[in-house]
């Protein structure tokens, strides 16, 4: 099947993470996020792959290359971030009148769900999530008769959960909580269509009015996900790796020192150095030319990018650090992330709990979000520099370059 990635937007909801990095590149278990849609849309029987491309577009060409798993990739640049629908629309010159696949680069899906999509035709993925009103909201017919339903929740079990009757893009006042999981198979009369495809009220075009087109004339089924991601803000980003580095398995090609422990799965590449005295507790990767201690504790999901160095009397916990990153002493790193080459001094520490056990909150697009995440520490961009004995408050970003002063307790965005 025929498969259009779309991957050119700049994925402004990340924040301070993607002022010099496009979403799809982020890391994810070691690998850019893209490259785990590839994964498992290749696995669900993707044929060949149109990647559609604007927001870094270089770095995405790079990271993927010409082929994914044997699958050929062609590229295909959106001048402008117009839309879903648009960016289909800049792929079509690339596409056989046949039926096609459309995926999200920056969403995880499980292999087993997405081969249901690719065997249904047409169909969308579909999800149950907590807060519907920031996704497209499906309505499906009810059991009886084809009418009108108010959705229902639904479990992956490799069928499909009924027929979708509209999408309402992220309404005020949702009547169900199952929504469009970004994963469409069209039937090749779709591709005509997209040419009438009008600018929404948002002022894009979206893919969404293509899928109510296609919903109005033919039966669209509803296939249910039994794990998916939309990787959309930062906390979900650390889910993203919660959720890849969990199928790690323990592999040690680099330098591990007698006196360090490793426990549960732990991989240390080749290149990468574990002194005297560390512990690592699975599910962790340390990457190639990362050093680690001595007497450093790693725990939890965490990922240790290429070139990072975390020091003596460093704990670091189900955190992402970005390539060349130093927290190089006597320093505490919760359920955060940090850019590349950040550097913080000794004696950093990072809050990541409030005290009235609450949900951390995040500033995305200049407004307070709940995380969800009772435990969540910072996020931190490209370059930043911490002076020693720096407390960081929980939430809080720090911008790219930023630099703290000597004994700064830093509780507000900078």
């Amino acid at each position: 099947m025929q498969t259009v990635v779309l991957a050119a937007g700049e994925g402004s909801r990340m924040g301070v993470l993607t002022d010099e990095t496009p979403k799809p590149c982020l890391p994810v278990a070691g690998r850019p996020l893209v490259s785990h849609t590839l994964d498992a849309a290749a696995a669900a029987g993707a044929s060949r792959f149109v990647v559609v491309v604007g927001y870094g577009a270089e770095q995405v060409r790079d990271a993927l290359g010409e082929r994914h798993e044997g699958v050929p990739i062609e590229y295909c640049e959106q001048p402008a971030q117009r839309g879903t629908a648009d960016a289909v629309l800049c792929a079509r010159s690339r596409l056989e009148d046949a039926p096609f696949v459309v995926l999200n680069g920056d969403a995880l899906y499980d292999e087993a769900s997405l081969a249901s999509v690719y065997e249904h035709v047409p169909s969308v993925g579909a999800a149950v999530v907590d807060d519907p009103s920031q996704y497209g909201v499906l309505t499906l017919a009810d059991d009886a008769g084809g009418a009108e339903g108010e959705g229902r929740a639904i479990s992956g079990d490799g069928g499909v959960a009924g027929r979708v009757l509209a999408v309402t893009e992220k309404p005020e006042d949702p009547q169900s909580d199952l929504v469009n999981a970004g994963a469409y198979a069209f039937p090749a009369e779709a591709l005509a269509a997209l040419e009438n495809v009008g600018e929404s009220e948002r002022g894009e075009f979206e893919l969404t009015d293509l899928l109510g087109d296609v919903c109005a004339t033919d039966h669209v089924e509803a296939v249910p996900f039994t794990r998916w991601i939309d990787v959309g803000r930062p906390w979900e980003l650390l889910a993203a790796n919660e959720w890849k580095l969990g199928e790690i398995e323990r592999r040690v090609d680099g330098d591990v020192a007698p006196g360090a422990t490793l426990e549960g799965d732990v991989v240390v590449e080749a290149g990468a150095t574990v002194r005297d005295g560390v512990t690592i507790e699975g599910p962790t990767l340390v990457q190639s030319g990362a050093t680690v201690g001595p007497n450093a504790y790693v725990r939890g999901a965490t990922l240790l990018g290429p070139d990072v160095h975390v020091g003596h009397a460093v704990e670091i916990k189900n955190s992402v650090l970005g390539r060349g990153t130093n927290v190089a002493h006597l320093s505490y790193v919760g359920d955060s992330i940090l850019g590349r080459e950040v550097n913080f001094g000794a004696g950093t520490i990072v809050a990541n709990l409030r005290h009235d056990g609450s949900a951390v909150d995040l500033a995305v697009r200049d407004e307070r979000r709940s995380t969800g995440r009772r435990k969540f520490g910072v996020v931190v961009g490209h370059g930043t520099k911490t002076g020693i004995d720096t407390s960081i408050n929980a939430g809080v970003t720090l911008a790219p370059g930023s630099r703290t002063g000597v004994g700064e307790s830093v509780t507000r965005d900078r």
